[in-house]
């Protein structure tokens, strides 16, 4: 699992970026994204990046991915988000930290995954209760 760190200007825009790494970076999230304060999310990067930031964020949030660290790396790659999107290793000290303050942070508000919650589709063929047709593609948001 890879934590990720997002800081932007507004809501809008980190629920932008969070639609973009589910639907074009095909990352799946394990935890619903929590809000972080902007002050301590700004220099948790500065520490990781070894420099200033250019600009300061607004809000930020943190969650956690299913894919490993290296693949969420290349996968945002890919992607364009509208915000500042942060990939923490657990080899920096601000994982830790980071992951301290997620248990006790709230849930991001207006955030909905567009994947499927359910088993994946229903086969209307079959009489009885195993009517679900497995897709792990579907099955991207689990509660843990």
């Amino acid at each position: 699992m890879a934590l990720i760190l997002i800081r932007g200007e507004n809501n809008s825009k980190l629920l932008n970026a969070i639609a973009d790494m589910e639907r074009h970076g095909s990352l799946n999230l394990v935890t619903r994204p929590k809000v972080i304060d902007s002050n301590f999310a700004d220099t948790l990067v500065e520490k990781i990046l070894n420099s200033k930031l250019k600009t300061k964020s607004n809000v930020a949030v943190a969650f956690f991915v299913k894919e490993d660290t290296t693949l969420s790396i290349m996968q945002v790659k890919k992607i364009h988000p509208p915000a500042h999107v942060v990939v923490v290793s657990d080899e920096y000290d601000a994982y830790n930290k980071l992951e301290d303050v997620l248990d006790s942070a709230n849930d991001f508000p207006g955030y909905h995954s567009h994947k499927a919650k359910n088993e994946g589709m229903i086969d209307y063929k079959i009489i009885g209760k195993d009517r679900h047709i497995k897709n792990e593609k579907l099955n991207s948001y689990i509660k843990k």
